[in-house]
């Protein structure tokens, strides 16, 4: 199981932020500030330039995976610049949120956490994130075949080329 943590700046509805319910029911650990991220963590940055991957796994079974809970507005000057973290964008998704449905790259943390949980094998602890909210089983229903595709990936540029693929190839 991968350990979860979640850095929130606390700029949303907290009674609609997915992030602190997934602390509430003790499935995420709140970190404080980006000094409590342990080193080596997997932080999921829409904005680094490398896609997670399978190959993140290891890390971050022994670090954390680390969700930043900002709006994306802010997400440019969130203070993460640390060297020893793994810092990794998830790659093309659709939200299922009732904030955000049907938009690609929008997801909440909860979407972002059990996307990457995915990706990385952790398909039991992607499903039951999503299991702690009414919509969550239509985000893995909605992206399963995008999901799986990612899971099997050999590596970050192999994810790349597979959103590639989708955002100029999609199915229908």
């Amino acid at each position: 199981m991968i350990p979860l943590l979640a850095l929130i700046e606390g700029e949303d509805d907290p009674k609609k932020c997915t992030a602190r319910k997934l602390v509430r029911l003790k499935l995420v650990k709140l970190i404080k500030s980006p000094r409590g991220i342990s080193r080596g963590a997997v932080v999921l940055n829409p904005l680094s330039e490398r896609a997670l991957s399978r190959v993140d796994r290891d890390v971050a079974l022994t670090s954390g995976l680390v969700v930043l809970d900002c709006s994306w507005k802010r997400l440019e000057e969130f203070p993460i610049s640390r060297r020893d973290l793994r810092q990794r964008a998830l790659p093309y998704l659709i939200a299922a949120n009732p904030v955000n449905y049907g938009h690609p790259c929008t997801l909440s943390s909860a979407e972002a956490f059990a996307a990457a949980l995915w990706i990385m094998g952790e398909f039991e602890q992607a499903s039951e994130v999503m299991s702690k909210f009414g919509w969550g089983h239509s985000f893995l229903t909605l992206n399963l075949e995008l999901l799986n595709r990612y899971a099997a990936a050999a590596d970050s540029s192999t994810v790349v080329e597979i959103q590639k693929e989708y955002i100029h190839h999609p199915p229908g």
